[in-house]
């Protein structure tokens, strides 16, 4: 960001915003058409050093990163009608953006407006035709030849069914010893578990290259119930074994867990408290944990399969080709085995899949 745009940001008098995930939102005209209007959104959001997350003919979204490298607000701009509306959204888990939002959508419209006034009647035309250039893939060189496919394993899913459900009888257990010692923290174990589980959900998915979404999504879902469930019988046998009780079963070990209910803070929540906490824990691990699996099965879908081949199949795409016809011209390249051209096909997903993961809030 030059000096201009950081002097006019030190200048702006803020809004300020409270509620849940805080906002601002502004409205301003253009004279600029549907066709060139998001390039020139995007150039603004590269002059004011914003990530672009993601655009397509009338919307375009660009986070702002902060201290710690980290994204701080979302601003989407939307065109309909010969008007911008552009919105921001903290990211953080706040209740008060301290009038950030309003900076980020006062200082995007200044830049804008700067940029549009860099656009006459010729350079608006030349602006259409690049982009038209650009959407068509016309200045795509096809290449004479391609990467060839690396040799990998069939894909197996007993390798991340086995070792998902052994990771989760691990955790289990350890997630048990630690609160029968009474260090366990709510919350901050839940979240130390999903990532866990994620990472050795995606480690399995490289090992096995296995990468069929639902078939690893209920798999994910099941290593966390392992995981919870296990946990209460083997605090029931550390407790059994540490203390001299009489023998008594699973079941009754947790109707006296049900009697005695969740205490916090010396306050008794009863045994609405104590379902509620574990409803809590498959909740909170489940989310952390999906998105931590979902995220490393992008990345490797999208790493096994070389950029090359990647963009050769979606530029027949982008020419409206069938995908038995891509799957043809794959085959002149070398690309043959129906396993490979499956693994292109979920690159491109993968890709559609990244972007979604970029433009979570």
């Amino acid at each position: 960001m030059n000096e201009n745009l950081k002097q006019y940001e030190q200048s702006i008098k803020k809004k300020h915003s409270f509620s849940w995930s805080p906002k601002f939102e502004e409205e301003i005209k253009t004279d600029l058409n549907k066709t060139v209007i998001i390039n020139v959104v995007n150039k603004t959001f590269e002059k004011l050093g914003w990530d672009i997350v993601y655009y397509d003919e009338r919307n375009a979204e660009a986070k702002r990163k902060g201290d710690w490298n980290r994204w701080t607000e979302k601003i989407n701009v939307s065109f309909k009608n010969g008007k911008l509306t552009v919105k921001s959204v903290s990211l953080g888990n706040e209740m008060w953006d301290n009038g950030r939002n309003s900076k980020r959508v006062k200082l995007f419209i200044h830049a804008f407006q700067q940029t549009e006034k860099e656009f006459d009647h010729e350079s608006i035309a030349a602006l259409e035709k690049e982009i038209e250039k650009a959407n068509n893939w016309d200045d795509y060189v096809i290449p004479e030849n391609l990467p060839k496919p690396k040799n990998k394993t069939k894909p197996q899913i007993w390798i991340p069914i086995i070792g998902g459900l052994i990771t989760a009888l691990i955790v289990g257990f350890v997630v048990a010893f630690l609160s029968v010692k009474g260090i366990y923290f709510i919350g901050v174990f839940e979240v130390v578990v999903a990532i866990i589980l994620g990472y050795v959900l995606t480690q399995l998915i490289k090992l096995s290259n296995y990468t069929f979404y639902d078939h690893l999504h209920y798999l994910l879902i099941a290593m966390i119930v392992v995981t919870y469930v296990s946990n209460q019988y083997f605090q029931y046998q550390i407790i059994l074994n540490e203390n001299n009780f009489e023998a008594f079963s699973f079941w009754e070990f947790l109707q006296v867990r049900f009697d005695a209910g969740l205490t916090i803070k010396n306050t008794n929540t009863g045994w609405i408290g104590l379902v509620i906490s574990w409803i809590v824990q498959l909740v909170i691990t489940y989310y952390v944990g999906l998105l931590r699996f979902v995220s490393g099965l992008t990345a490797y879908q999208l790493k096994r399969v070389p950029t090359e081949v990647i963009d050769f199949a979606y530029y027949h795409f982008v020419k409206e080709k069938t995908e038995q016809q891509v799957r043809t011209e794959l085959s002149k390249m070398g690309w043959t085995a129906a396993q490979d051209q499956d693994e292109v096909f979920e690159s491109i997903g993968a890709i559609a899949g990244a972007t979604k993961l970029n433009r979570m809030e």
